[in-house]
């Protein structure tokens, strides 16, 4: 761990090994994100679930006991339609989760011709055909967008590989890069920074709080901010030992933070 910092001005939490798995709620997180709430420490979802749609996440973090509203929520998805925005993108090819396309509703969702391909975590929907009719797209000029590239990540049955390596697999075969909207994105977080107002301002002072080493530590600490690691969901002592990546903390759960500040 790289040593100790002045209590946050703000907190990101992650959501899926975070605050929940498949199980329910982290024993504890309810009652601790309550307490922050009441001590008046702001803080946002971020996250790079692609399987659902901000209003779907949102309602998720309440069936589990969480305070939520969809525009404390910074999403992959979300920030791939900002992205395709601001560079005029009208016909997009969308290989997400059926309870995403919500989100990607102003685009044209059909073409044959679509100017970017979007690639999320689609799970066990992938196979052969969907795979070469994204390659196809991109042969044909489209560009290579990608919500995340997380390798893997918790289910209920174990790990289970995530949006990463399919986006890995187009990358090789086209030769593309892609333009990844979620974390570890730097731009992705200056977006959350920027949800936060004044408390967002100063990046070392807000802290990433996530079981992912490389979206929810590398990517933040790279963007400025500060990362604690749980032991909960996908994390694993071997796997942090390894990668050479640093956090500044690590603890056992979210349900600590109350009493680390």
């Amino acid at each position: 761990m790289r040593g100790s910092h002045r209590p946050p001005s703000a907190l990101l939490f992650d959501l899926d090994g975070t605050l929940y798995t498949d199980a329910g709620a982290i024993p504890g997180a309810v009652a601790a994100l309550e307490e922050l709430r009441r001590r008046g420490v702001p803080y946002r979802y971020v996250t790079n679930t692609t399987r659902r749609s901000r209003r779907l996440l949102a309602e998720r973090l309440t069936g589990y006991g969480f305070e939520a509203k969809a525009e404390e929520i910074i999403s992959a998805p979300q920030a791939c339609v900002a992205l395709l925005r601001s560079r005029g993108i009208r016909r997009v090819a969308a290989f997400v989760a059926e309870e995403t396309l919500e989100d990607f509703a102003e685009f044209d969702l059909g073409s044959a011709r679509p100017e970017v391909v979007v690639v999320g975590d689609l799970g066990g929907a992938w196979d052969f055909a969907k795979l070469n009719r994204a390659f196809l797209h991109l042969m044909d000029g489209a560009e290579l967008v990608a919500l995340q590239r997380d390798r893997y990540w918790l289910r209920g049955d174990g790990l289970a590989l995530d949006a990463g390596p399919f986006v890995a697999a187009l990358e090789f075969a086209t030769g593309k890069t892609a333009a990844v909207c979620g974390k570890p994105s730097a731009e992705f977080y200056r977006t959350a920074l920027a949800s936060l107002g004044p408390a967002g301002e100063r990046a070392k002072d807000v802290v990433m709080v996530g079981d992912d080493l490389w979206g929810d530590v590398e990517g933040a600490q790279r963007a400025g901010l500060t990362a604690w690691m749980v032991r909960t969901g996908k994390f694993r002592d071997d796997v942090v030992l390894r990668s050479g990546i640093v956090p500044d903390k690590i603890i056992d759960s979210v349900a600590d933070l109350p009493n680390l500040f």
